[in-house]
């Protein structure tokens, strides 16, 4: 499932596994953000920080918007070329 949070742009991440494993911070789960870019995240083993993030992030899901296939395919042909060209011409270099 993908959402939009719609208030405002939200670049923080943060992960919770199993109720247990919270991870807050800026880096993306991928190995560029490893290995290349200066980023950071706080890692903690506590079953009531992870509840307290658990809650966080569903009353965040309150205020966003699920996309659904539909309305990646149907979004407007500009945002289709943009995002073409934008992976064509920038993902090399990525």
């Amino acid at each position: 499932e993908i959402y939009e949070y719609e208030p405002v742009f939200y670049h923080a991440k943060k992960m919770i596994v199993d109720g247990y494993f919270s991870t807050v911070g800026s880096v993306n789960m991928d190995n560029r953000s490893f290995r290349l870019n200066d980023e950071a995240n706080l890692n903690i083993l506590d079953r009531e920080i992870a509840e307290k993030l658990t809650a966080l992030f569903e009353d965040d899901l309150e205020r966003s918007r699920q996309w659904t296939k539909e309305d990646y395919e149907n979004r407007p042909v500009w945002q289709k070329v943009y995002g073409w060209a934008t992976a064509k011409l920038i993902g090399p270099y990525l």
